[in-house]
């Protein structure tokens, strides 16, 4: 295939359509506590808020990666971009949480359509193995330092404008990027021959928002065992159906013989397990700087800066080392150093954060950048480029599925460690409703009817989640820690296929 000559515009215009995507991943995290004041959101809508996002994109991925790859991803990423616009607007206005859960799952339906194709388009443009890795490291570093960046950029619009503001500021970028991508992205002819079948795609989505749902709602104290479990076989058996149906099928809408591969097998458990620990673990500390510590968004946010700027070098550093480190040995080392980081992090003071906390921000920026890129390069170096859309998607759906596995599962312990530590002061238990325990957010509602003993209660709920929060960050640090040595495990003989090719 010959080299694209404009190929460095080519990336420029993927990765801007990038940005707000990823951005739109954790941009809400630094807006719980205003959403939930503003539109009486309970904690379980909140997390749907939050969560939705990713689940949907998780489920959609490989559907719309292998359409991209029978439509052209020109197309698709086109139409993607158009439908994340006018999402953006329905949710900017959205007068209830249930129309902004519902204008996120249409946000999700057009981000679906965008990812796949951005790193199709990279991969088919860049044949050369170390422009790839270059190009691949400063897609790593939109997507690390634009999932860090949002908490900045929701604290500063939520300082000076309303909670819908997070999302209007997609207008203007969509207004540039959609132009961009039309005069300069390449037409290509659609090589894939999978199929494209709509109840297969159905049952992905389905099969896993039921088994989430069974996950958040079964450890909830009041909640029915039976049902739970009753879903959850349900989630599991689409799921399933789905693996068997991709397996049975001569042209597949996801393509199991990439799984046959052992480093693009460890780029996908990476993007899965680091992108989860790092949603879980920014939710909780983007909400333990305001609910507990008591900084404004914006404070947050540039509290946040230094796992910002340091997720910014990681995608390059991680492009420049792979050739003279090797991705062998870069991959597990930087989950390591992410797992440091987490644990230091777990067992500080954020009143008094020192010059460690920053530190270990940085650092867990760093590691955790370099960690994403790395399993990039696995997947997408390995991939023929035939199968770019479908490699792409694999990708996408491991970063989006661990996130919205992120979300649920740190966000469950973390509400269930918080109302088994919530103390509600003597006197007050008469006058505190129920479901004032069910996260630090409905008690800080259930403060404001309290008058003078609200600093009671509000110092209470402080000690609760602070608990639950170290349990939630060391937590993630023994999760990265394990998937570093299995990652190592992995890619002990690894090899790039332009090595194994002599």
């Amino acid at each position: 295939m010959p080299k694209t000559h404009n190929r460095w515009l080519v990336l420029i215009a993927v990765l801007v359509a990038f940005v707000p995507i990823v951005i739109d991943m954790t941009i809400l995290h630094i807006a719980v506590p205003s959403l939930t004041l503003a539109l009486g959101a309970s904690g379980t809508e909140i997390l749907w808020i939050i969560d939705i996002y990713p689940l949907i994109m998780a489920g959609l991925l490989v559907p719309m990666g292998t359409l991209a790859d029978r439509v052209g991803h020109k197309r698709m990423l086109l139409t993607g971009l158009a439908i994340f616009l006018v999402a953006s607007v329905i949710a900017a206005f959205a007068p209830t949480a249930s129309v902004l859960i519902g204008a996120r799952l249409l946000l999700a339906i057009g981000a679906s359509m965008v990812m796949p194709n951005i790193l199709a388009i990279i991969r088919q443009t860049f044949d050369d193995a170390n422009e790839r890795a270059m190009a691949l490291g400063l897609w790593g570093t939109i997507g690390g330092a634009g999932a860090a960046f949002g908490p900045l950029v929701g604290g500063f619009l939520l300082e000076h404008f309303w909670w819908g503001s997070v999302f209007l500021i997609n207008v203007p970028v969509m207004a540039i990027v959609w132009p961009l991508a039309y005069f300069v992205v390449p037409k290509r002819k659609p090589e894939g021959t999978a199929e494209w079948k709509f109840g297969q795609a159905l049952a992905l989505i389905l099969g896993l928002i039921a088994t989430v749902y069974a996950l958040k709602s079964g450890f909830k104290p009041d909640s029915s065992v039976i049902t739970s479990l009753s879903i959850a076989a349900i989630g599991l058996a689409l799921i399933a159906w789905f693996v068997r149906q991709q397996l049975r099928s001569a042209t597949p809408m996801l393509d199991m013989s990439l799984l046959q591969t052992p480093a693009i097998v460890a780029g996908v458990v990476m993007a899965l397990v680091v992108t989860g620990a790092l949603a879980g673990v920014e939710l909780t500390i983007a909400q333990e700087l305001q609910f507990v510590v008591g900084r404004s968004p914006l404070q947050a946010g540039l509290f946040m800066m230094p796992l910002v700027i340091a997720s910014a070098i990681g995608g390059p550093v991680a492009g420049y080392l792979v050739k003279y480190v090797g991705l062998k040995w870069l991959a597990p080392a930087s989950l390591l150093i992410a797992a440091l980081a987490l644990s230091v992090l777990g067992v500080s003071d954020f009143h008094h954060p020192g010059v460690t906390v920053y530190l270990m921000m940085a650092m867990l920026g760093l590691a955790l950048s370099i960690g994403l890129t790395a399993s990039s390069i696995a997947i997408m170096s390995n991939a023929p480029a035939d199968k770019a859309g479908a490699a792409g998607s694999l990708e996408g759906t491991g970063y989006e599925l661990g996130a919205g596995l992120g979300i649920s599962l740190f966000g469950v312990l973390l509400t269930n460690i918080y109302a088994t530590n919530l103390r509600v002061p003597e006197g007050l238990a008469a006058l505190v409703p129920a479901n004032a325990k069910d996260s630090i957010g409905e008690t800080m509602l259930a403060t404001q009817s309290l008058g003078d003993q609200a600093g009671l209660l509000e110092q209470a709920a402080r000690l609760a989640f602070s608990s639950a929060h170290q349990t939630v960050l060391l937590s993630a640090a023994t999760i990265v820690a394990v998937l570093a040595i299995g990652v190592g495990f992995a890619l002990r003989n690894y090899s790039t296929p332009e090595q194994s090719a002599h």
